[in-house]
């Protein structure tokens, strides 16, 4: 199977069944059940399942007609002896998804089934053989991203060796005690996959330490058996599943429980190395921050530094105004000497216009950036001024309309108790109460008008 190492490998397992135990691998195999405890089997594609050998009947019924037409024999066997047997042929799932998938699969396993033919002794004694397309491999899948299908093949047979019997020593003529009375299909499973002695180069048994022949697994010939003829079939990018390996002894979910298991484990390893990523990356994260600091503590001090100079700097503007009028007030003129008046003109006075002119060019950009900084101030400190006061009138609008919410519930509550008409005509009674209310104040800036409309009352009566 699979090891994650590129390797392609060929694996094939063998379980035996007795008669109780063959209907739940029937329903497996042929896809009868409503449910199955494998969460990967994917229904809608369970018609795309191949059958090289298609059973007619259940597979009971066929080892009964078996027996009953003499093909088979049960002679000497327990009733609870194990009477199937059935091969799974098996290749990791990368190995036919880069090779075409489905299509290249069907080819794949109809060599593996006239394999199969082969081991079993004969497609008389094959009860059903079919390839499963609808079993999802849910690690790959999540791999690449998309939907990819485990491909194997289910060869359930009948376990059977070719068996001389011989006369007894009752028998009335001599002649014929202990030879071959009759020779006969005999249903065994363990004489079908009993142990062979080892061979050397030459042909000859291989002895061990204790001077008895070493066997060699039946299964482990199996396994050859399958590998050998795939590889004369042309498939040569394959290599025999591990010898000594105990993936094959597994049942399929708990093939599937181990693979899960690993992949698990890799997961968490995963998980480990992106969790210590994290803690680096909070690290580097706490680090630019105590940098952050610094920088934002430094810059403190640059202003302070800053407001200091001013002042300074403002000296010096008044120095520069009042005392560097023109570079002829910072030299004196040379009286006789011809070579001072050169070097005055040639060398001092460019030399000071030009210092002159990048100190106030330096200090007009200082000024500015200094004013800028000021409007940058006020305008943040506007903001954060205005961002209270919205906050506030915000708060208070939110209070204001969980109240008004609370009121209207209320008023539903009672229009639903008391009827729609029953609370307006009491709205308006309270409305008008309202006004009359305010109209009988004696006193206040209305009183006036008051007076006035009481008065056109009269008048009019």
């Amino acid at each position: 199977m699979a090891r994650n190492d590129g390797v392609d490998r060929t694996v094939v397992r063998e379980a035996p069944y007795r008669r109780s135990g063959i209907g739940v691998r029937e329903r497996h195999n042929e896809r009868k059940n409503e449910s199955y405890f494998n969460p990967d089997i994917v229904r809608e594609r369970s018609a795309m399942n191949v059958h090289f050998k298609q059973p007619d009947a259940s597979y009971e019924s066929i080892l009964n007609h078996m027996l009953n037409e003499k093909i088979v024999s049960d002679r000497g066997l327990r009733p609870d002896a194990k009477v199937f047997g059935e091969l799974v042929f098996d290749v990791n799932t990368r190995y036919f998804d880069e090779r075409g998938g489905y299509e290249f699969a069907k080819e794949f396993f109809a060599e593996a089934y006239r394999c199969a033919v082969g081991i079993v002794g004969g497609e008389q004694y094959v009860v059903s053989a079919v390839m499963h397309a609808d079993e999802r491999n849910r690690g790959l899948s999540d791999e690449l991203g998309r939907d990819v299908y485990h491909y194997h093949l289910h060869v359930v047979f009948i376990p059977v060796v070719i068996k001389d019997v011989l006369w007894s020593k009752r028998c009335k003529d001599p002649a014929l005690r202990g030879t071959v009375k009759e020779r006969i299909i005999q249903i065994s499973h363990s004489k079908k996959w009993k142990s062979e002695p080892m061979l050397d180069d030459e042909g000859r048994p291989v002895i061990g330490s204790n001077g008895k022949p070493v066997l060699q697994n039946s299964y482990s010939i199996l396994q050859d058996m399958f590998f050998d003829h795939m590889e004369n079939a042309g498939y040569y990018d394959l290599q025999r599943g591990e010898r000594g390996s105990d993936d094959v002894h597994l049942s399929v979910l708990q093939l599937k429980t181990k693979l899960e298991q690993e992949r698990l484990e890799a997961l968490g390893e995963e998980r480990e190395e992106a969790e210590e990523a994290l803690s680096s990356m909070q690290n580097q994260q706490a680090e630019k921050e105590d940098t952050l600091r610094q920088l934002e503590a430094k810059a403190t001090q640059t202003e302070k530094r800053l407001d200091k100079l001013m002042p300074k700097l403002e000296n010096v503007e008044e120095f520069v105004k009042h005392n560097i009028h023109s570079p002829d007030e910072v030299l004196p003129k040379a009286d006789t000497f011809e070579s001072g008046k050169r070097y005055r003109e040639d060398k001092a006075v460019p030399a000071v216009s030009r210092l002159q002119k990048a100190l106030l060019a330096l200090y007009q950009k200082f000024i500015n950036l200094k004013q800028e900084f000021q409007d940058l101030w006020r305008r943040c400190t506007f903001a954060e001024r205005s961002r209270d006061y919205y906050k506030q009138q915000t708060e208070a609008m939110s209070a204001e309309n969980y109240q008004l919410s609370k009121s209207a519930r209320d008023l539903e509550r009672v229009r639903r108790a008391l009827g729609s008409e029953a609370v307006d005509n009491a709205i308006e009674w309270a409305a008008d109460r309202e006004i009359a209310d305010a109209l009988s104040v004696p006193a206040g800036r209305n009183a006036p008008a008051r007076s006035g409309k009481r008065r056109s009352d009269r008048d009019a009566r």
